[in-house]
């Protein structure tokens, strides 16, 4: 049976784009230990801002979830044959150490086939571009992130702390591009199910 994704990308599309602000602030603070590292070291607000941004993500993630669940059942309903994964890979792939970096790409690859008007048709030359593009800049930017906090932890001197701010501003500015597009890709697939749901009630009055 279909479902109808339409409010819970709103609420995604919303905490995604609090989480590019919050980014945005958080990359601002590592350009300001760049640039003063001594004052940077010196202040608290930092670390309140990024218990405030872990906290939006974790919400991000729930929400996102349940969406990508939501819109992978509508593509069962479609196109189950063309599905190369169960319904509940939509969310346990995102748990799987390293796989986690392929596996729901490919599933939100088979759920944007199925969500197009004709399913079994050839993929269109740049087609999943904005696709490939937002799993791109997560993918760098979560590899980027882990580096950055392990450099964080084993910094002993200001120039090792330096080295760590310049690689998470690296991870946050690749974060913050992937944020967009991650909205861009929301919005784009659950207004393909929309107009091709709406297709099917209408043809069937």
């Amino acid at each position: 049976m279909l479902r109808n994704p339409n409010n819970l990308a709103y609420a995604v599309m919303t905490l995604l784009g609090v989480d590019v602000f919050l980014d945005l602030l958080l990359a601002g603070t590592e350009a300001w230990t760049l640039a003063d590292p001594v004052a940077a070291a010196e202040a608290t607000a930092p670390a309140g801002l990024a218990l405030v941004g872990g906290a939006a993500y974790i919400a991000t993630i729930v929400v996102f979830l349940v969406w990508f669940f939501r819109v992978r059942q509508n593509a069962e309903v479609w196109a189950g044959d063309l599905q190369s994964r169960t319904p509940g890979w939509a969310i346990g792939a995102w748990f799987i150490p390293i796989a986690n970096l392929w596996i729901p790409r490919h599933i939100a690859a088979d759920i944007w086939r199925a969500s197009r008007r004709d399913p079994s048709a050839a993929d269109g030359a740049r087609e999943l571009t904005l696709l490939n593009s937002w799993w791109g800049f997560w993918v760098a930017g979560a590899i980027v992130d882990r580096v950055a906090s392990r450099m964080y932890k084993g910094a002993e001197t200001l120039d090792e702390w330096t080295d760590a701010a310049a690689w998470s501003l690296a991870g946050y500015l690749l974060t913050i591009v992937a944020g967009v597009l991650a909205i861009l890709f929301v919005r784009r697939l659950t207004s393909m199910q929309h107009a091709k749901a709406t297709g099917m009630l209408s043809a069937a009055e």
